[in-house]
């Protein structure tokens, strides 16, 4: 395997460390080549929230499309369709008689959150949304900590990308795509209006963004 010396005092150098855990100046050249692809295809006005990355649809698309592993390409899928925290996607997993084939019904206990706002909730999903779980009760989850392990493994230089992304990324995109159904979107997601203003509204999505959300939200609404 070919391998490529980088400067310390480089920024590129810097992000690969916190992929690596250690002080190497040698890294694979194939490994970098797949960072800076997707690092340049990412950077383009990206939206942070409480330093949590919030994805466009085109970079959502470049993510999944470099991934290789099946099982998380449906689990992000899942978690980005489901907007499900990703306690609660572990425990769907578990009960696929959650799923009616329409709507996921979350009961009390499935949502275990101090500071939930519905005893028990009913969780709207888009088309493509239900297509995906199809395939998600068949697959393996990880704990939340191996994911957002795995996640830093693989895109070690987008910053704030976690577990979490995939919820707020798509309360974000319901909220951008249907403003008038915010009472409905927040229900959903299972917390207030007031917290969706706080958090997911007057973000700076674009108009190619809203076109290119189209095909993810459709039959949400």
């Amino acid at each position: 395997m070919f391998y490529i010396k980088m400067y310390r005092n480089s920024f590129l150098f810097h992000g690969l460390l916190k992929y690596h855990g250690n002080k190497k100046d040698y890294f694979p050249i194939r490994f970098i080549l797949n960072v800076i692809s997707r690092e340049l295809m990412l950077s383009e006005h990206p939206i942070m929230k409480s330093g949590i990355r919030i994805l466009r649809p085109s970079e959502f698309k470049t993510i999944k499309n470099s991934i290789t592993n099946k099982e998380k390409q449906v689990l992000i899928d899942a978690l980005l369709f489901t907007g499900l925290r990703y306690e609660e996607a572990v425990r769907l997993r578990h009960n696929p008689d959650w799923f009616d084939g329409n709507f996921i019904h979350l009961p009390e206990w499935a949502q275990q959150k101090a500071k939930r706002k519905q005893r028990e909730r009913w969780v709207r999903l888009s088309i493509p949304g239900k297509y995906v779980m199809r395939e998600f009760f068949s697959i393996t989850i990880p704990s939340r900590i191996a994911f957002d392990k795995w996640l830093v493994y693989n895109f070690p230089l987008i910053e704030g990308l976690s577990a979490k992304t995939f919820r707020k990324t798509w309360e974000s995109w319901l909220l951008f795509s249907f403003p008038d159904k915010a009472m409905e979107i927040a229900l959903s997601q299972g917390h207030t209006e007031l917290t969706q203003l706080r958090h997911y509204a007057n973000l700076p999505f674009l108009d190619k963004d809203r076109e290119e959300m189209k095909e993810f939200v459709v039959g949400w609404a």
